[in-house]
């Protein structure tokens, strides 16, 4: 009795509408693109895909300012991005042009699919202390953004043809293997709208958006590909830093140890790391 009571007191706790109200949005844009993916309308299905990502972002922005975060907010949007940005792109580059190429031809967007919800999941449990200012891993939205807007590009200039399934098969894998990697990627998190700003930020905006707005689908696509290229150039980039302050180190220490041994011997001291050599005694005649 007491067990059905707990119960029905956390039913009565309720949620908060409104961030919530834009994961469904992001769901219905998700749904809205399997549904023109598989009707042969990839145009539409990209877009939509797209939307749901500006829905994805803003559902995030207006928990935090109206302080309306939740536990169930956050595995609410969990399952719907996997929906969105993990099934939705996955059926688009399947039925665009990975149909009757064989097993590859599903075998790559299920992997897309299965790392998008490892790369959730993973995002869920570390997302308060390892994932709070940088991204590991390429998020998932930027992962199907990268293939919305590569559909959109790839028919703005060959509007009749379909890229080669093993070319499209290999840019699927390769994103799905950067969702699992711990690779670091930027968070849009730290940037702070709330308070004041100078007067050329806003141009800076009004300026960004015209130059997308002129020419979405090549724009869009270059700009995704600049995220994702930013996050590798800045790994190689550390990784060539830290190998290089290893070696300094290494460096270091060989010196010192080099300039220890030279004040040794010229003092005539004994080295400490010299054995003592002890003359052997010879055997006594009989």
């Amino acid at each position: 009795m007491k067990k059905h009571a707990h119960q029905r007191e956390g039913l009565r706790k309720g949620i908060y509408l409104l961030p919530n109200l834009f994961t469904t949005a992001n769901l219905f844009c998700g749904f809205f693109s399997v549904i023109k993916s598989l009707n042969g309308d990839f145009i539409a299905a990209s877009w939509a895909i797209l939307l749901a990502g500006i829905f994805d972002t803003l559902d995030g922005r207006v928990a935090r300012l109206t302080k309306a975060e939740s536990e169930f907010g956050i595995e609410y949007d969990s399952l719907v991005d996997l929906a969105s940005f993990g099934l939705a792109p996955g059926i688009l580059v399947y039925t665009w042009g990975l149909q009757g190429v064989g097993h590859i031809g599903w075998l790559a967007p299920f992997l897309f699919l299965a790392c998008g919800a490892l790369r959730l999941a993973r995002f869920n449990v570390q997302h308060d202390n390892v994932e709070n200012s940088f991204f590991q891993g390429l998020p998932i939205p930027t992962a199907a953004y990268v293939l919305a807007s590569f559909t959109l590009f790839h028919h703005h200039f060959f509007s009749i043809t379909t890229p080669a399934p093993l070319f499209l098969s290999l840019v699927t894998i390769l994103l799905s293997c950067l969702m699992v990697s711990t690779i670091n990627y930027r968070s849009m998190k730290s940037l702070e709208i709330k308070g004041k700003h100078s007067f050329f930020a806003l141009v800076l905006v009004v300026l960004s958006i015209f130059v997308i707005a002129t020419e979405p689908e090549i724009t869009i696509f270059v700009l995704v590909l600049a995220y994702v290229s930013s996050g590798l150039l800045e790994e190689i980039f550390t990784q060539k830093e830290s190998r290089k302050l290893v070696a300094k180190v290494k460096k270091h220490r060989e010196d010192k140890r080099a300039q220890l041994k030279m004040k040794l011997v010229s003092g005539g001291d004994v080295l400490p790391f010299q054995a003592e050599e002890k003359p052997e005694k010879s055997p006594k005649q009989s």
